[in-house]
């Protein structure tokens, strides 16, 4: 492991996800999935959200739709906190959600819709 790109990825991830959520998956894992959670910390987190190609909110956009064509609800739920926390407005959001309608399907999208609603009510309405 790269500890360098792992303290950066960790960073990013942090910031992108927020500290509770992150210091939850890191200290909680254990001899099985602690290889996933390092992994993922530095190549996703370090490597290429650490990038200097795509900004964060970018990113966060790419990230929704493709969560969404892939119906992946608990990183989709994660990933709309995400994308709050790097500028993305509920309107851009949706907006995404709808993209993903025609060129993913009506049915991954109504998932979607339903999974930022549930984030947006547990946030206050932001």
């Amino acid at each position: 492991m790269d500890k360098e790109m792992f303290e950066k990825g960790l960073a990013i991830r942090r910031q992108v996800l927020g500290a509770d959520y992150v210091d939850n998956a890191i200290n909680t894992a254990d001899d099985f999935n602690r290889p996933l959670q390092e992994l993922v910390t530095q190549y996703c987190w370090g490597e290429i959200w650490g990038r200097p190609g795509l900004d964060r909110k970018t990113r966060s956009m790419l990230n929704l739709a493709m969560l969404s064509a892939l119906n992946r609800p608990h990183e989709i739920k994660a990933h709309v906190r995400g994308a709050l926390a790097n500028g993305l407005t509920k309107d851009e959001i949706k907006e995404v959600f709808l993209q993903v309608a025609i060129y993913c399907g009506v049915p991954a999208a109504v998932d979607s819709f339903r999974l930022a609603k549930e984030v947006f009510k547990e946030l206050g309405d932001v």
